[in-house]
């Protein structure tokens, strides 16, 4: 009799868990694990109030499940999760989800939910992500991390059959990410006054992706 209570309560557990992920996340998730690799080069446009930085070139590669590599001559600022184009970080770890209704953007309807991670070993407390349920893929997401503060992201998309993002827009707070000037670059002019204000800065990155390979999984 004991045996079958703790059967149910495990049951119970389990079922109540998989109630905690929505559905369209679930969809989204499983269409980028079919992404297996991809390389680009990518353009780089830094827009922050006391930096003035030419536009970089650098090129990126990515491996399912292993953190993106970057190939750049010259310092290129992006932060970690601007090459975030897979959304390996926001799934990589256990998950619940809640549904925050839906939001209009340009007389169009997304929904809205959180994601939040239900281990310790991820690196972000909570995500609110903006769904394109007809096109089956987020389009932007807010992420609250523990390290790096809060990042907006904005993907915009070549076709409506595209998985990966053709630009990206990376909101930032300058603050938590902590980089020496001297890293800046070379043809980086900078109002150092500015810089060492306590006033709160935030910056924006654009990202213009061409992929020069992108590879599947065969399930």
């Amino acid at each position: 009799m004991i045996q079958y209570i703790i059967l149910f309560y495990l049951s119970s557990i389990c079922l109540l868990g998989a109630q905690n992920i929505d559905s369209n996340i679930l969809s989204i998730q499983k269409r980028m694990d079919t992404i297996e690799t991809f390389m680009a080069n990518v353009e780089l446009k830094v827009d922050i109030s006391f930096v003035n930085i030419p536009k970089k070139q650098a090129r990126i590669e990515y491996v399912q499940n292993k953190d993106t590599k970057v190939f750049s001559e010259d310092f290129v600022l992006i932060p970690k999760n601007g090459l975030d184009v897979s959304l390996h970080q926001l799934f990589k770890n256990p998950f619940i989800t809640v549904d925050r209704g839906t939001e209009i953007r340009q007389n169009k309807t997304y929904k809205v939910a959180n994601i939040i991670p239900s281990s310790k070993k991820a690196d972000f407390s909570i995500a609110t992500v903006l769904i394109d349920i007809n096109l089956n893929r987020i389009i932007e997401y807010e992420i609250s991390t523990k390290k790096d503060g809060i990042y907006i992201v904005k993907m915009n998309y070549d076709e409506s059959a595209s998985i990966l993002p053709s630009n990206i827009e990376v909101v930032f707070e300058i603050e938590r990410i902590r980089i020496p000037l001297k890293y800046m670059g070379k043809d980086a002019h900078i109002d150092k006054k500015t810089y060492k204000s306590e006033t709160p800065k935030t910056g924006t990155i654009f990202l213009n992706f061409k992929y020069t390979k992108i590879t599947y999984n065969t399930f």
